[in-house]
């Protein structure tokens, strides 16, 4: 399975899609960029997610984790998908003995 969705974190709260896309784009083409928002300021959290065309691209671009943005360190690594919880109707999933 091909994996190029990277998660990009600790940038600045002042930095946009643009500008998140533009320090991206150099290393391939861009499918998707989602910055995450707070829900109650309407402001960036500081992280989100791209999405390349390629892998090679995607793994290219981890070459700026790290990287100093507006005195911050830079993370980037590639995404992993975040396990959902199980539902098993009950809503309580210990064991009973």
């Amino acid at each position: 399975m091909e994996q190029n969705k990277l998660y990009v974190g600790n940038f600045p709260y002042t930095m946009d899609e643009a500008q998140l896309r533009g320090m991206f784009s150099p290393y391939g083409e861009i499918s998707e960029v989602a910055l995450i928002m707070d829900r109650d300021t309407g402001r960036p959290k500081g992280f989100g997610f791209i999405t390349f065309a390629t892998q090679a691209a995607a793994e290219k671009a981890q070459e700026l984790n790290g990287k100093d943005v507006g005195g911050r360190p830079l993370k980037v690594n590639m995404a992993t998908d975040k396990p959902r919880p199980r539902s098993d109707g009950g809503g309580n999933n210990r064991s009973r003995w």
